[in-house]
């Protein structure tokens, strides 16, 4: 079997596949602020197999107006104003993402982005509004298309909430770690990579062709 065909350009329709989680004030992506973004970046070895590659994080100032739901940084333990974050304002990191991701596509000779998200209209939701919001006009992501890891373990594994699916796949998961960004975008990806890859060992892919037999 060629090499190529366990080229990443090949395996998502010439798409590149980034799994990224956010952090929030609110569910407003509009209105609330985004105060933790995380990506990881794929890539896929000789034998075919998806991996995590390079990974990405930003802690991020509250846009100029954004409104911050008491409940929901009461439920992340995020304090938007906390010195010690580090943070950066929200034009620099989705400057810097979309940079990031652009060259990381390009290396893997894909022609669009793709949003890998657990609920990604939620986490998609967000990040166009920040490019909104930072007049970026040629954004590396597809606007809609995104790949939803909740159905997608829904469908391979029976279970949606992504602490139960990391589990069903045997994956190792601190529910003291959850909700920060940077660590379910890791566990995202490793749940992604897991599903794609067994859906590859169980005979899926490469499609193969049909052979139609007829009898004369």
């Amino acid at each position: 079997m060629s090499d190529t065909v366990h080229l990443l350009s090949q395996r998502f329709r010439g798409y590149f596949p980034v799994v990224i989680d956010v952090e929030t004030a609110g569910f407003n992506a509009q209105t609330d602020a985004l105060l933790e973004l995380a990506a990881v970046t794929l890539k896929m070895d000789s034998n075919g197999l998806l991996k995590a590659d390079q990974t990405f994080h930003y802690h991020i100032n509250p846009f100029e107006g954004a409104n911050i739901v008491q409940a929901a940084i009461d439920f992340n333990g995020i304090d938007p104003y906390c010195a010690l974050r580090g943070s950066i304002d929200e034009t620099d990191a989705i400057k810097d993402l979309c940079k990031q991701v652009r060259k990381a596509q390009k290396n893997a000779d894909c022609q669009r982005s793709v949003i890998v998200a657990h609920n990604a209209a939620f986490d998609q939701g967000f990040v166009n509004a920040a490019l909104e919001r930072s007049n970026i006009k040629r954004s590396p992501f597809h606007p809609f298309v995104s790949f939803d890891t909740t159905s997608l373990a829904g469908l391979t594994l029976g279970q949606t909430v992504l602490v139960k699916a990391c589990e069903a796949a045997a994956i190792e998961f601190d529910q003291r770690e959850a909700h920060s960004a940077l660590y379910d975008t890791a566990k995202t990806a490793e749940l992604f990579c897991f599903m794609v890859n067994k859906w590859k060992t169980l005979g899926g892919w490469p499609l193969q062709q049909a052979t139609v037999t007829s009898s004369l």
